[in-house]
């Protein structure tokens, strides 16, 4: 029977430290870790080891630093000593089948195999030609062999390969002794994201808001007992940005419960979790953001280009198709609000109580980052029973580039109680309404806006006139 290509037990255990002489720094060395994870799959660690030195020239060889590391980022420091780092080599050729077979083409292995009738294995050695595809070729005595059957067993796991990455530093040093160091680099691999829930009140007037971090750890190692950050900003990263004095934290009256503590971080918002926490490999996690009650809420109707459907104020159109109203949720990011804190990006998941008290869920959107002080608007679907159809009822050229429309809009409201519905309209070039059924605003150069009243289970309609100069 053919087998797979395999690294025996006993080939396992023979492996060996590198040929040159390096101290090795573990993980059990670690007096402190502290990640602070940016957008954009970017982390900064700051790694605290205890690392034994001789004077002179020493190779240090830092094992379990992230796989992602960007090795030209790395910064050594130690603290009460002169370090003077000669250079530095980050090992990610890491020890697999496949890599010790490719790092043994031209060296001797041994083939065992093992009979299937009696059990008693038999030992050939071999030189390894080749090794591609997956397939290995050998010169065993007078013969060639390809992938034969059997174990492959190694006498030493080559000087140039490593179980785990590794960053070997060397640098001279002017003292002899055990020296604090602390390990700064920049990774890949690791990346945060924010989540939000809000809980409708029955009357649609307020929320309750949970905010979730959302962390994945894909650097290949672990972090212990990690001191942990999240920077929420765009960041050059060409540039990091240096902390700044904190900013104080919103949490009046008791409305606002603080999960992560946030600070002002150049131009950036910075959010520290206020306890260590363990960042598994392969690992997602979730940590609290933030908690807050009784949020005050604006619902919105909002119908947009619904007479013209586009730029078409130089053409004639006729009936549109029906539409449906856009169900909007408007929401103050102040004090006054109980809310007041800078919001990471994420998305903002709403729910609501039915009839018997289950949640269903209404609707989500994404938010960016949003300053205190800003405003959230959300869009959370369409209305089922609020719905619009408009026509263009008058259309002249009245010269080269100057036109007067008319248009009309009717909405129905097919719910129970009366609503208030937003008809926004986009106009071009030069434009003044000549006449209106329900006074307009007009929010800026190229939109007139108006407020419908519709009753309930009833309809309503805007009429106006335009005339738009190109």
């Amino acid at each position: 029977m053919r087998r797979h290509l395999l690294i025996g037990a006993a080939a396992a255990a023979l492996f060996v430290a590198p040929a040159f002489a390096e101290t090795p720094i573990g993980a059990d060395k670690q007096t402190a870790v502290a990640v602070t994870i940016y957008n954009n799959d970017l982390a900064l660690v700051r790694d605290s080891r205890n690392v034994t030195l001789a004077e002179g020239e020493n190779d240090l060889a830092f094992i379990e630093v992230s796989a992602g590391i960007r090795p030209e980022t790395a910064l050594l420091t130690g603290r009460g000593a002169q370090l003077d780092i000669v250079e530095q080599n980050f090992d990610f050729d890491l020890l697999t089948p496949q890599k010790l077979l490719e790092k043994s083409v031209g060296q001797s292995i041994r083939v065992v195999r093992t009979n299937p009738e009696t059990g008693a294995d038999t030992t050939e050695d071999a030189t390894v030609l080749s090794v591609a595809e997956g397939q290995v070729v050998l010169k065993i005595g007078d013969r060639i062999e390809v992938t034969p059957p059997g174990r492959l067993v190694y006498s030493a796991v080559p000087a140039n390969l490593r179980d785990r990455p590794t960053l070997v530093v060397k640098l001279a040093s002017k003292q002899a002794g055990e020296v604090p160091v602390d390990l700064s680099y920049l990774t890949r691999g690791l990346s945060w994201s924010a989540d939000y829930v809000a809980e409708l009140a029955p009357d649609e007037k307020t929320i309750n808001l949970n905010g979730w971090v959302t962390l994945t750890n894909m650097s290949g190692i672990t972090y212990n007992n990690a001191k942990l950050q999240l920077v929420a900003g765009d960041v050059n990263q060409y540039q990091p940005a240096p902390p700044q004095p904190m900013m104080e934290a919103m949490a009046a009256n008791g409305m606002v419960r603080q999960k992560m503590v946030s600070e002002a971080a150049f131009e950036y918002h910075l959010y520290s979790l206020d306890r260590p926490t363990t960042l598994k490999e392969n690992q997602t996690k979730q940590v609290a953001l933030l908690a807050a009650d009784a949020i005050p809420v604006e619902k919105q109707y909002l119908l947009a280009n619904v007479a013209q459907l586009g730029n078409n104020y130089g053409n004639k159109i006729g009936e549109t198709q029906r539409v449906n109203a856009e169900v909007r949720m408007k929401i103050k990011n102040e004090e006054a609000s109980h809310l007041g804190l800078p919001l990471p990006s994420g998305v903002v998941r709403v729910y609501k109580a039915d009839s018997d008290g289950d949640a269903i869920f209404v609707g989500e959107d994404h938010i960016d980052h949003t300053p205190k002080n800003e405003q959230l608007d959300l869009m959370l679907g369409r209305a089922f029973d609020v719905t619009a159809r408009g026509k263009q009822v008058s259309y002249s050229r009245i010269a080269d580039n100057v036109y007067e429309n008319a248009y009309e809009i009717e909405v129905k409201n097919a719910k129970k109680e009366p609503v208030t519905v937003t008809l926004r309209e986009f106009v071009p070039g030069d434009w003044k309404m000549l006449e209106e059924s329900t006074k307009s605003t007009k929010p800026d150069a190229s939109t007139a806006e108006w407020q419908l009243q519709v009753p309930a289970e009833g309809s309503a309609k805007l009429s106006y006139k335009v005339r738009i100069t190109f």
